[in-house]
């Protein structure tokens, strides 16, 4: 699903994926994630509401596969003494979601910033995340809220 007129987004008329300095809108969930990686720590341009939130859906998906392998391998239960207990299987799972939280926090804020982009507004509303409930609340209207043409201002 597209938001705005053909003329405001031309990359749309011209069939095929826009280049990775503009957002693409009614991205593909593959094309999404692609683009994502391919953006790595660029805080600058837009992102459109299909670009971020299939990107949030692959952390879900990711977090929900890790937290299930974890469990099943024996993840944290407690022990007679109180303290938490791990088996190596899921020591091993949250090595490896470490390395996945690592690899994707710089990524994934950046995404967030070129979203905010799209909306017309600053990257630095993001900064609103460390008002608890709050915070994240605004947030998330600010992210499913629609593209504003106006955010070009943001883009090189």
């Amino acid at each position: 699903m597209t938001t705005g007129s053909p003329a405001t987004y031309p990359h749309q008329t011209q069939g095929g994926e826009p280049p990775l300095d503009q957002p693409y809108y009614g991205a593909p969930f593959g094309v999404a994630a692609k683009r994502f990686f391919q953006k790595y720590a660029t805080f600058s341009g837009r992102a459109s509401r299909s670009e971020y939130w299939w990107w949030a859906l692959v952390v879900f998906i990711v977090s929900a596969v890790l937290n299930i392998a974890s469990f099943a391998a024996g993840g944290a239960g407690m022990a007679m003494s109180g303290e938490t207990t791990m088996s190596a299987g899921a020591t091993v799972v949250s090595v490896i979601a470490g390395i996945w939280a690592l690899a994707t926090i710089i990524p994934t804020l950046a995404l967030a910033w070129r979203r905010l982009h799209d909306t017309n507004r600053s990257g630095a509303w993001y900064l609103l995340i460390l008002i608890p409930i709050v915070g994240a609340i605004i947030l998330l209207v600010f992210f499913v809220s629609a593209s504003d043409p106006a955010g070009r201002r943001f883009d090189r």
